[in-house]
């Protein structure tokens, strides 16, 4: 099975590819309108082929349905008899319109939401807290010192906002472990805003979201297989899914089906395989999954070694779209 990734500069390994939980959210508060809502035997599922693909972590939030991601995701590894700390769990506070003080206020809640599960990774959500970063990082700084929080993140920073917070846990003697932000195919902002320079300075590691650009770089709305109109609303609406997004991105899903033929995986697996070889130990990545066979298909995507001719080409193919999709 493919090497363990470490992160950031703490002592936690994690696979190349961990799963991400959004569509667990059971259709709960604003963030579950993205997707269609699944049963709690159908997460156990997903979970459980995560699992045999050897993906050994997952991410999660307290946004993500009200907290009904992170229940569901511990009562399907609950139920398939994972032990509390053979598995790492990341989740994250939500920070808008609160301050630093409610990351300590509603630490019970996501331990209570995880259980019996504990947070091996806990991340400021956005950067949108009434408290500066400092504040927020001396917060999760105190639940390291008290052993309730395993290692400390952030999301969707900026290169700046990163190198504050580093300094901020520095201080304090923690690493900043990670910084979740897009990355994929089609976004790679993370090259040109300075957030990759940074991560790798610091030895903060990156974790990818949106990996397969919501489902674009698949190519199931490619080719007549599936049209975005079927998807829901809010996740067309926010993620600019459409007919010409398809029509844009084209050629280079024509190129992950060719790649991906010539090694009877599929595009999805390409796409990931690129994003993990590209970018080295600084990233891991977390597709979301739906169904098993989807799960499945990213982890076995660790596996998938492409051809420098191949990464080449589909960097090439992506500098042309990337970001502007």
């Amino acid at each position: 099975m493919t090497r363990k990734r470490r992160l950031g500069k703490t002592d936690i390994e994690l696979s190349p590819i961990g799963l991400g939980t959004w569509q667990f959210s059971q259709g709960g508060g604003l963030a579950g309108k993205f997707w269609a809502s699944i049963d709690q035997d159908m997460t156990a599922a997903v979970v459980k082929a995560a699992l045999e693909g050897g993906i050994s972590w997952f991410d999660t939030a307290e946004a993500y349905g009200r907290g009904n991601s992170e229940r569901s995701l511990a009562a399907a590894l609950a139920v398939l008899g994972v032990k509390p700390g053979s598995v790492s769990v990341a989740t994250k506070w939500w920070p808008l319109a609160r301050t630093a003080a409610s990351i300590g206020r509603t630490l019970g809640e996501r331990l209570g939401a995880l259980a019996p599960y504990p947070i091996d990774l806990h991340q400021v959500h956005q950067p949108i807290s009434l408290s500066t970063v400092r504040a927020q990082m001396n917060a999760m700084a105190d639940l390291v010192a008290e052993g309730k929080v395993r290692a400390v993140g952030v999301s969707n920073f900026s290169a700046r906002a990163m190198e504050e917070a580093h300094a901020a846990l520095a201080a304090r003697g923690i690493p900043l472990a990670s910084n979740q932000v897009r990355v994929s195919l089609l976004d790679r902002a993370v090259e040109a805003n300075g957030v990759l320079d940074a991560a790798r300075r610091l030895g903060v590691t990156l974790i990818a979201y949106s990996p397969l650009a919501q489902g674009i770089l698949s190519g199931r709305f490619h080719g007549g297989g599936g049209t975005t109109g079927g998807l829901p609303w809010m996740r067309r609406m926010m993620s600019g899914l459409g007919p010409r997004a398809v029509e844009r991105t084209a050629l280079l899903v024509a190129e992950l089906e060719a790649i991906a033929a010539a090694h009877g995986a599929s595009p999805s697996q390409v796409a990931l395989a690129w994003l993990i070889q590209f970018y080295g130990e600084t990233l891991v990545a977390i597709p979301g999954a739906s169904r098993p066979a989807q799960a499945s298909q990213a982890a076995s995507a660790m596996d998938l070694a492409l051809g420098r001719v191949e990464v080449e080409r589909l960097d090439s193919l992506s500098r042309a779209l990337a970001g502007r999709r």
